[in-house]
């Protein structure tokens, strides 16, 4: 580790929340850099105070079904920890592995914003609406449930899984008429951030029900992207594929972090990366 003068920084606290990692630091100089315990990487920042909390992804509930292997972020279905119900708005971050052949048959949804990001394979959507579309590996796809909607979900493939994350949002009202949306992000641009979702459909997102932007990122080694949010603004950031390091901390596929108030999200991509970042009032 480098010759650091610990007179140099002044350390506000360094706490360990609930098993998960959590830092509270604000150096008084230009460059310094600052080693904790548990966990904790050497983290670097220029007159900025971070606070970010880490979701393992071996932490993450889990379920195998046989024809489907699927891992949750937050409390579903069997998977019940009151310390991981929800982040904000956000209530589910599943990752899906769906057999070939093999998915969910007609089932009901109500008064739920349903976003479903493919990372592989092929996943075939039916619903009472009248939409019949098979997306695809970079294809984002939306549902607002509202007064209720019935549909169905399978791997049209015999031959690979369908690798996906199906995400749930509550909405900021209820009772609305159910819609559809898609939007491919498969040729999308690396090195940036892609907004996917927000609540006005701004810069060509899809309009969803609630006061979150979605985004997303694609990383080739080395590449990096930054996210500050705007005062009284959470985030949280879900590596969905690769290895990254946020804010000087290695995350892995699966893993999350959660940062509060003016907090960035800074992200450098290790290997060939996909990162989703919610910002959320």
């Amino acid at each position: 580790m480098p010759n650091v003068n610990p007179k140099n920084w002044k350390v506000y606290g360094s706490t360990n929340l609930d098993g998960h990692h959590a830092l509270q630091v604000c150096s008084v100089n230009q460059h310094s850099l600052l080693w904790a315990d548990a966990g904790w990487a050497t983290v670097q920042q220029r007159k900025r105070k971070i606070m970010m909390n880490i979701r393992k992804s071996e932490e993450r509930g889990h379920a195998n079904h046989g024809w489907l292997d699927s891992y949750h972020t937050f409390s579903f279905a069997d998977y019940n920890d009151p310390k991981h119900e929800n982040f904000r708005a956000l209530r589910v971050i599943n990752e899906d592995f769906i057999a070939p052949g093999k998915g969910f048959g007609t089932h009901p949804h109500r008064d739920m914003e349903i976003i479903t990001y493919m990372l592989s394979g092929a996943l075939q959507h039916k619903d009472s609406m009248g939409n019949g579309r098979v997306i695809r590996a970079g294809e984002a796809q939306y549902m607002a449930a509202g007064t209720g909607v019935m549909h169905s979900e399978f791997n049209p493939k015999n031959d690979e899984a369908a690798h996906l994350l199906q995400i749930w949002i509550v909405p900021d009202e209820t009772g609305v008429k159910p819609r559809y949306a898609e939007k491919s992000l498969a040729a999308a641009e690396t090195g940036k951030w892609h907004l996917v979702t927000s609540k006005t459909g701004r810069d060509g997102s899809i309009a969803i029900h609630q006061d979150a932007d979605l985004w997303l990122a694609k990383l080739e080694p080395g590449q990096k992207v930054a996210h500050a949010l705007a005062s009284k603004r959470h985030a949280w950031l879900h590596v969905a594929e690769g290895r990254v390091t946020v804010n000087g901390q290695e995350l892995t596929a699966g893993d999350a972090a959660a940062f509060e108030g003016r907090n960035p999200a800074e992200v450098k991509a290790l290997d060939r990366a996909q990162v989703l970042l919610f910002d959320l009032n």
